[in-house]
């Protein structure tokens, strides 16, 4: 990892600013996008349902991955005058937690809205508030538990290439981090995404035979696959080999690669939904809404 009082290894002074301001437009993208999601569900009764709320749960945990990134973007803009990280050793160990808990949520909450879908489309039956209430609680409560251990001493954070953002140390690569990353990959990765696809697919099936196609079934896998599937491959790769043959500006990308699916989530499940898009309008128009109503 990048030692923190110099620039890092293989990066120039323009390569750092280049990522911090790559950083600053994805972080800012997502937050603007998911906070008008959020609003939208706090000043629209109709789009307080529990299907939304695992919609709000997703939004929630992509703020907070969008924050991640303008975290790390500062401080990317910041070293290139101050040759440190700025906030210390603790300030990358809640750095590090912080984007964990955010990540495992949005990960967990793509597929909670898949099954959430499923179950309404092919049971034709709306989610139940307990049920809806109950998925939440459990994403959120397993995403902190899985974030918290690396804390304690199963896995451990450190700083990414660039030195601007922590996250799990992949360059150990010692029985500790491989222990833990095959446990926390299967509950928190590939098991999320099996459910997300198996979903996504039997809800096509049903909706095939109804000739009522509604949704896109593809989309929401896709964006599991290409937002977390490059550090998947990354930590992989750092269980068999050793990362350090990896240039840092390629380790580099997974972290660019995934502040992006703030952004993707936002536009496909809340610009994409005909009620939410509503909602959100309603927000940024409140007096033409206000006339609608009267009308």
């Amino acid at each position: 990892m990048a030692e923190p009082g110099s620039l890092p290894t293989g990066f120039g002074e323009l390569e750092v600013l280049a990522v911090g301001m790559v950083l600053l437009v994805e972080a800012l993208t997502g937050l603007c996008l998911n906070s008008l999601t959020i609003l939208s569900f706090c000043k629209t009764p109709e789009l307080r349902t529990p299907s939304h709320l695992l919609v709000l749960s997703l939004a929630l945990a992509d703020s907070g991955i969008s924050l991640n990134a303008l975290v790390a973007a500062t401080s990317s803009l910041l070293r290139v005058s101050h040759r440190r990280w700025p906030y210390g050793s603790n300030g990358c160990q809640a750095h590090g937690f912080q984007g964990f808990v955010t990540a495992l949520a949005s990960i967990c909450s793509s597929a909670a809205i898949a099954w959430g879908r499923y179950h309404h489309y092919c049971t034709r039956s709306q989610l139940a508030w307990n049920t809806a209430i109950s998925l939440v609680i459990c994403v959120w409560l397993s995403s902190a538990f899985w974030a918290a251990l690396p804390l304690l001493g199963w896995g451990h954070y450190d700083y990414e290439p660039l030195g601007t953002c922590c996250t799990l140390d992949y360059s150990r690569g010692d029985r500790n981090f491989t222990s833990f990353l095959f446990t926390m990959a299967f509950f928190n990765f590939f098991l999320p995404l099996s459910i997300t696809f198996i979903s996504y697919r039997l809800m096509e099936q049903k909706l095939r035979k109804t000739g009522h196609l509604q949704v896109n079934t593809t989309l929401p896998a896709r964006t599991l696959l290409f937002g977390w599937g490059p550090y998947a491959l990354l930590y992989l790769y750092a269980t068999i080999a050793d990362v350090s043959s990896i240039s840092p500006k390629l380790q580099m990308v997974p972290a660019l690669v995934a502040k992006t699916v703030p952004t993707i989530n936002a536009i496909n499940y809340a610009l994409g939904s005909e009620m939410v898009h509503r909602g959100i309008w309603q927000c940024l128009s409140p007096q033409r809404s206000g006339l609608d109503r009267a009308r």
